[in-house]
């Protein structure tokens, strides 16, 4: 997202860049205003508690194995950004600072839904920036054409040549994720209900978003149906080109 908010700056845009004050990633940059907030756990627990977990999810094990995993993972993630969402929507000075400064749109990463939930209590334009969302909620959210005959379901390990068997396990498993999804984004659906004082469903968090910008492409993607609104955008995350040199390119011939 760096390099959108870096070019966004440069076309004469002001960028506003929201963190916890306990984060990995974010540094201060020229080219945005950073406003940071507390955050009811440490660097040590961030660190050892959420990201020493994740590589799990990658390991080569069995899909029950896989699938536990998971779910624990799931667990104390969602315990962690839930936290970290309470410490953001309930600040009040600061929301009042956001509110009083008529923003234009809100760039957030759906797969922490907190930033949607902040655009729909700023009555702000949403415009998710993302790889994927779990659980094929990105296609109910948008009412996107979803045949599980055809599109491999993320973490199957299944390609888009399919067999029998991989198909019905490829439509059996979503089934099976709605529960980990469940325990993930529920506390979204709550905290938004609480903030808009109505009932929102975790559907309706996403399907607020006027624009979905995905970083993928179908060079490296299986095809999939798409909707008006969503846009490829593969490749932005890579690194500056460099040209070759003449010698490179006669080294490679």
């Amino acid at each position: 997202m760096q390099k959108a908010v870096k070019e966004l700056h440069a076309r004469g845009h002001q960028i506003v860049v929201l963190a916890p004050e306990v984060t990995v990633h974010i540094k201060r940059e020229d080219f945005f205003t950073l406003k940071t907030y507390a955050v009811p756990y440490t660097q040590d627990e961030y660190e050892q508690q959420l990201l020493g977990q994740v590589n799990l999810i990658f390991e080569k094990v069995h899909f029950l194995k896989m699938y536990l995993n998971v779910m624990a993972i799931s667990k104390n993630i969602s315990l962690f950004f839930e936290k970290t969402c309470v410490a953001l929507l309930y600040n009040k000075d600061l929301i009042g600072n956001l509110n009083a400064s008529a923003f234009d749109v809100v760039l957030t990463d759906p797969v922490y839904p907190c930033g949607a939930v902040l655009a729909q209590y700023l009555s702000v334009p949403a415009v998710f920036f993302l790889n994927f969302l779990p659980c094929d909620l990105d296609y109910e959210a948008t009412q996107c054409p979803n045949p599980s005959s055809y599109i491999p379901t993320l973490f199957t390990r299944n390609s888009d040549h399919m067999t029998f068997l991989q198909r019905v396990k490829n439509m059996i498993y979503p089934v099976s994720m709605k529960y980990i999804c469940d325990i993930t984004f529920s506390p979204y659906s709550r905290l938004a209900s609480e903030l808009l004082q109505r009932q929102v469903s975790l559907v309706d968090i996403f399907s607020y978003s006027s624009m979905w910008l995905f970083r993928g492409d179908f060079v490296l993607n299986y095809p999939r149906p798409i909707m008006p609104n969503m846009v490829f955008i593969g490749g932005i995350n890579c690194a500056d080109r460099k040209p070759l040199l003449q010698v490179c390119i006669g080294a490679f011939i």
